[in-house]
């Protein structure tokens, strides 16, 4: 039988506050553990939350980028479950009521465009973290507890995993461009869990779904989630039926591990958190809110391809990070040709921040740097060719170009008289190519300039050699 995959998203995104959700503890990664903790995180009799008012906002503003509904009266509850992670046995998390209400995400797999559902974002906190890998037993760090996080649920709109992989990169798109989190999946700043099920080509009702837990890479999600359709499809062609389960990638095997049984809502005894108040996000708050919204990445890419006539897969790459597109937007201030400044920036930019893994904030060669270097290959101070030598040493000596051009003595000759010399004496050397050149074959003109360019050690300039040629054949 010919099955239809259906797949949704739940995008745990942690929030860049310097504050927990409902507390004054720090809210940072890689501090010693239980350094960030206090009776609220570990909800001690007594303790009250206090909401944190910029979490609200950040959750606010992600809503409005992706045309969520913002509800001015929203509700915190009560999420009971326990695991040796949250001391406290329940979440803070919002059920019926949260703070956005449905949106959508247009996203582009293979040049076809589609719209994802975005069923609601609410805010909640997060629990705290287990270390299986430093002693005989499990250790617990309180530090995570409460750290604020926004969940971004998809409707089950995706149907094959490379759909669910444009949809996880738009949100983190976004979500860097609102610079509302830093979206370090390694760090688990950023986690998803998938929903996935099977359903008979042309059926309406949709199958028994699994759900694979806190995957925190896009390329361990794409392969659980081939995985598991296999696995159902599998099970289904066999006569079986697939059980509502929760599952854990293992990378190590390629395989996913059932964890629990899928919980369904009423597995959580929701019920309204009783120490905190309905939030009220005023219209003043959403208007604010709406007012600080950056250039989003799919009008960037637009104005990219119309202002400066730039291929759609060009201006998708360099929309693709806020730091590039503000990069190359930087850069123009100082040498105005588009298209050179993207290339560069796609080429060598990108290939020094791959070779060194490093992040663009670690790049010596800032925008300035880097228009300067294009200016002086327009003005035939320096090639192409050898430019990108200059900037290799520009990066790793942290140096200007003009200096590195003359620490290399790679600044080219344009004199006339020093390269007529050069010519001449390449000319001698070769009389039967002279010959055949004087006889019309012009493709030795590569040949010549070649020749020159080795003579005067890449220094001489290509174009002036030309020229020469050019005048000393009539």
């Amino acid at each position: 039988m010919e099955y239809e995959i259906v797949i949704g998203l739940e995008i745990h995104a942690q929030l860049l506050t310097k504050t927990k959700l409902f507390c004054g503890c720090a809210s940072k990664f890689g501090d010693p553990p239980n350094t960030n903790g206090c009776p609220v995180c570990l909800g001690l009799p007594g303790a009250l939350p206090v909401l944190s008012g910029l979490a609200v906002e950040m959750a606010v503003r992600m809503g409005l980028a992706v045309g969520c509904s913002i509800n001015n009266k929203s509700v915190f509850a009560r999420k009971n479950y326990f695991y040796p992670d949250l001391p406290k046995g329940y979440q803070i998390s919002q059920y019926e009521l949260p703070v956005c209400g449905p949106g959508f995400l247009v996203i582009n797999v293979g040049g076809v465009e589609k719209k994802v559902g975005i069923t609601r974002i609410h805010l909640e906190e997060d629990a705290g973290k287990l270390v299986h890998d430093q002693d005989v037993d499990s250790l617990f760090d309180v530090n995570r507890c409460g750290t604020p996080l926004i969940e971004i649920v998809s409707d089950p709109d995706m149907r094959s995993p490379q759909e669910a992989l444009a949809y996880l990169a738009g949100i983190k798109q976004i979500l860097e461009y609102l610079k509302i989190c830093d979206c370090n999946m390694e760090e688990g700043s950023l986690r998803c869990d998938a929903n996935i099920s099977l359903r008979p080509k042309g059926q309406e009702t949709y199958g028994t779904k699994t759900e694979i837990k806190n995957m925190n890479s896009f390329r361990f999600m794409e392969k659980a989630l081939e995985y598991e359709a296999r696995r159902q499809e599998e099970v289904l062609d066999s006569g079986g039926k697939i059980i509502q389960q929760t599952y854990l990638w293992d990378p190590s095997n390629n395989k996913a591990l059932p964890m629990r049984s899928k919980e369904d809502a009423h597995d959580y005894r929701y019920f309204p958190e009783p120490d905190l108040l309905p939030l009220t996000v005023e219209q003043a708050l959403i208007e604010k809110a709406r007012a600080s919204l950056p250039e989003l990445p799919q009008v960037r890419k637009s104005r990219f391809i119309n202002e400066f006539v730039l291929p759609d897969t060009t201006a998708d790459v360099l929309t693709s990070d806020r730091h590039i597109a503000d990069f190359f937007e930087a850069t123009l201030n100082f040498f105005n040709d588009a298209r050179q400044v993207a290339n560069w920036i796609m080429g060598d930019i990108l290939r020094i921040m791959n070779e060194q893994k490093i992040t663009l904030d670690a790049i010596t060669v800032t925008p300035a740097r880097l228009g300067k270097l294009l200016s002086l290959i327009s003005d035939g101070t320096v090639s192409a060719k050898a430019a990108k030598k200059v900037l290799d040493t520009m990066q790793s000596e942290n140096k200007e170009p003009d200096t590195v051009i003359d620490q290399l003595g790679l600044r080219q000759v344009s004199d006339t008289g020093a390269l007529e010399i050069a010519l001449r004496k390449v000319l001698d050397e070769h009389p039967a190519e002279v010959e055949r050149f004087r006889g019309g074959d012009k493709k030795l003109t590569g040949f010549f300039v070649g020749q020159v360019m080795k003579l005067t050690k890449g220094t001489g300039n290509p174009k002036e050699i030309n020229t020469l040629l050019q005048k000393l054949f009539g």
